[in-house]
Order: C-alpha cells, then structure tokens, then sequence
C-alpha cells in the first residue's frame, strides 16, 4: 500500500540524492584535478580552517553573556555543532591536521549589537555552505559523503539565523560555489578574518 509517509520519503530520498548531484555539478567549475587522497587532505584543512573560526567566533560569542533569547540557543546549539564539526574533521586528518589559529574580530562589537551578530552569523553560515559546495568537484567520493554530512547542516544553521533576524531563508534559487578565495574574501568583509 503507497502511503503519504512513504511518498515523502520517497521524495525526500529523491531530494537529497538530486541535492548532492547538484552540489558535484555546481562544484565541478573550480575542479583543479582528479579527486585524490592528497587533495582530499588539502580540502579538508581548508575547510577545518572555516570551521575553527565558527567554533571559535560562537565561543567567543558565548562568552560575552550579551545575546539573550533565541540568539543565545542558536549561539549554544550551533556552537556546540561547530565544536563537533572541528572534532570530526581533525579526527578525519589525523596528524595532517594543521595548528589552530586565534580569530582576530572584535567579537564584543559584535555580540553588543544583536542585530550585527545576526548579520555576521548569516555572513558566516553563507560562506561555510559556499565553500563546501566550492571544494565538493574536488573530493573523492567517499570524503564528498562524509562532507554533505556537514554541509546539510551548516545550510540548516544559515536558515535559521535568518529566520531569527527576519531574513529570507534563501535570497536566490542557486547559490553560487566559492573558491577558497571567495570564502576568504566573505569573511574578510565581516570582520572574521584578516
């Protein structure tokens, strides 16, 4: 018997497969070779890199005790997230792991204004998606599975910061990949980066 349940989940597997597809085609422009186990390490230190400074500019953040309310659940929870994201990709390069560096933002200023936390933590959840969905062409299968793990979530953390600060939840049908220099350029323009 066909049931509501299982045509959403139907749907939802046909969904997800149709959103990986897309992301390893909106990736494959900024493919520079073959997918490989050294590449694969390069990404992924690229991407711990991004996921170090939002582990440690939600800490940060943390800290000040300035967000009340559903800013402050979203900087413990998707902190929390962060911290866990950090952890599975030092985990996943073992010793290649490059050392951690110190976030350079005037994290106060930032937490002082609710509304500029917002527009800095949509900024950063945007880049992290980008970026995943930029590198995505140059994994090997295996490393892009384990990655949209993340990337599904990082997407899900952009939507709801959104929602909190009353932005649309998408501003375009497509998004655009970033290169890793992209990424650097988009959290140079909000202060996370220098």
């Amino acid at each position: 018997m066909i049931t509501r349940r299982k045509i959403l989940i139907a749907g939802g597997t046909g969904a997800t497969a149709a959103a990986l597809g897309g992301l390893i085609a909106a990736g494959s422009e900024t493919a520079r070779s073959d997918p490989s186990a050294s590449q694969d390490a390069e990404v992924l230190a690229f991407i711990l890199g991004i996921e170090r400074i939002e582990s440690g500019f939600y800490a940060a953040v943390a800290r000040t005790g300035r967000l009340t309310g559903e800013l402050a659940e979203f900087v413990a929870i998707v902190g929390g997230h962060e911290r866990e994201h950090v952890t599975f990709l030092e985990q996943a390069l073992g010793s290649a792991a490059p050392k951690a560096q110190p976030i350079s933002a005037d994290v106060a200023a930032v937490a002082n204004d609710p509304q500029r936390f917002v527009r800095t933590a949509a900024a950063l959840e945007d880049a992290v998606v980008a970026a995943y969905n930029g590198q995505a062409a140059n994994l090997r299968p295996e490393t892009l599975a384990r990655a949209a793990t993340i990337v599904s979530v990082e997407a899900r953390h952009a939507a709801w910061i959104r929602d909190i600060g009353g932005l649309p939840p998408a501003e375009n049908t497509t998004d655009e990949p970033l290169t890793s220099d992209g990424v650097r350029d988009a959290l140079r323009q909000v202060g996370l980066l220098s």
